[in-house]
């Protein structure tokens, strides 16, 4: 079974954002980059899968491939993924931050050329937060889909995902090839070891431009303006409960 794992370089999620003086964007400047966490979550697992670590059967997964699309120096985060454990990689090299269906365009033509038998992708991106690649991917390829993954076992030709819904846990399967989102609970990732690091080092990354691949990548949205969330102004401490209600009378929320 071949694997395929899309990653986005993004802020590392240690560093606090600042948004441009402009209000155009947030400011990439001498910024520490990582993986994406929830996408380090499904290589993670795609590794567990080839090893047969947790409740997977070893041998599960005999192949896996890492995409990502952007900036020439994600091919740090690729290098990431294979020194996890994946076997390849491929930098789609985009100049511009796409956009989910643009992105979901470019991995679906990914997806026809590779031929995987599961796409195993993070719920969404730490810095657009959109949670929509993944069914976007889905939808184009019309195969089916399971988000949000807290647990995932492949028997039978199927993928069985338990999620986390508001009144406790759900169990679909679906029948691959599908798409499976991860969520935070699947997994705790590993830390690549010092001779991983070096033998990613020889590992293949294949090149490519979204050109290469013929789709449409026209933006569809406009960013009108970027700001930071608004500062909390100062608690104030109360003597006793009856100050409390008073304090809650005065504000209107009594």
């Amino acid at each position: 079974m071949k694997v395929l794992v899309p990653v986005k370089r993004v802020i590392d999620s240690n560093v606090k954002a600042r948004v441009k003086a402009d209000q155009t964007g947030v400011d990439l400047a001498n910024v520490k980059m990582s993986m994406n966490p929830f996408d380090e979550i499904a290589v993670e697992e795609a590794v567990r899968l080839k090893e047969g670590k947790e409740h997977h059967a070893a041998g599960t997964a005999t192949e896996i491939v890492v995409v990502s699309i952007g900036v020439t120096q994600a091919q740090e985060t690729i290098r990431t993924a294979l020194a996890m454990g994946a076997d390849r990689g491929v930098l789609v090299q985009s100049d511009t931050d796409l956009e989910p269906l643009a992105v979901a365009k470019v991995l679906k033509a990914v997806v026809d050329e590779e031929k995987p038998d599961l796409v195993l992708l993070g719920k969404q991106s730490i810095d657009g937060d959109n949670n929509a690649v993944g069914q976007m991917l889905a939808a184009l390829l019309d195969w089916p889909q399971a988000t949000f993954a807290g647990k995932l076992v492949i028997e039978g030709g199927k993928a069985v995902v338990t999620r986390e819904v508001d009144g406790g846990l759900q169990t679909v399967a679906a029948d691959l090839p599908a798409v499976v989102s991860v969520d935070l609970r699947l997994n705790t990732p590993r830390y690549a070891s010092l001779p991983n690091i070096m033998k990613a080092k020889k590992k293949e990354i294949a090149m490519k431009a979204v050109a290469d691949y013929g789709v449409d990548t026209a933006d569809r949205l406009k960013v009108l303006k970027v700001t930071e969330p608004p500062k909390r102004s100062a608690g104030v401490k109360v003597a006793d409960a009856a100050e409390l209600v008073s304090k809650l009378k005065d504000a209107g929320v009594l």
